[in-house]
């Protein structure tokens, strides 16, 4: 089914995080850009019907198009199938966690990969499928940016040091039970070596004044 297509207007949007607790878990939202794009989407995935699209090839939409799309589990399918992430080659299953106002909130994904990402490549094709002068502006951590398109669906984000850092922590909890206990035994220990080289210089001091003979006056 050929549709005409509003790739013009206002672009869709993404957003990449990870996740502050699983440093497994990828965020992914994704926006739509204008009410007629989700109108267009809802006609090619049957969930508005196809006399919307007029002769001329405009789109016949309403204000109740939005909260009916939204709603069919066909976006979601559709979302799952054109937004993918993947880490370390591996790829990372996916879920929708939450799908509201898809113009003004969108809808979350949730990726797990099978183990912690410090980078993940994301790919978006949404709309694309549809016309491939769709653009998708999106954002990640620490300011990167990209703009997906037909010619440019794949990316590579970096997620930080998350991984890193959880080891460290946990190297220094499971060794002493907590991370302020570890610091405390680390601070007395350099303490006490300290106290330790002052007490053997004192000592070598001492046996050093003993050894030496005292000085007999000549007559």
């Amino acid at each position: 089914m050929s549709l005409a297509a509003h790739p013009f207007g206002d672009p869709q949007t993404v957003s990449v995080a990870g996740d502050a607790h699983d440093p497994a878990v990828v965020h992914v939202t994704w926006k739509v850009g204008a009410a007629d794009d989700l109108t267009l989407l809802g006609i090619h995935l049957g969930v508005l019907p196809e006399d919307r699209v007029m002769l001329d090839g405009a789109i016949d939409y309403d204000d109740g198009d939005a909260k009916l799309v939204q709603q069919a589990p066909e976006v979601h399918t559709y979302l799952l199938e054109h937004v993918t992430v993947a880490s370390g080659g591996r790829a990372c299953p996916g879920r929708v966690e939450a799908s509201g106002d898809l113009i003004a909130d969108g809808a979350d994904l949730v990726f797990t990969c099978p183990r912690p990402a410090a980078s993940a490549t994301v790919t978006v094709s949404t709309l694309t499928d549809l016309h491939p002068a769709y653009r998708t502006l999106a954002t990640g951590p620490d300011g990167q940016h990209q703009v997906y398109g037909a010619d440019a669906p794949t990316h590579d984000w970096s997620l930080g040091e998350r991984t890193s850092m959880t080891t460290s922590t946990t190297i220094a909890t499971s060794s002493t039970g907590s991370t302020g206990s570890s610091a405390a035994l680390q601070i007395g220990g350099v303490l006490g070596a300290v106290l330790l080289v002052a007490v053997a210089g004192t000592l070598v001091a001492r046996q050093r004044r003993r050894a030496t003979p005292t000085p007999t006056p000549n007559p």
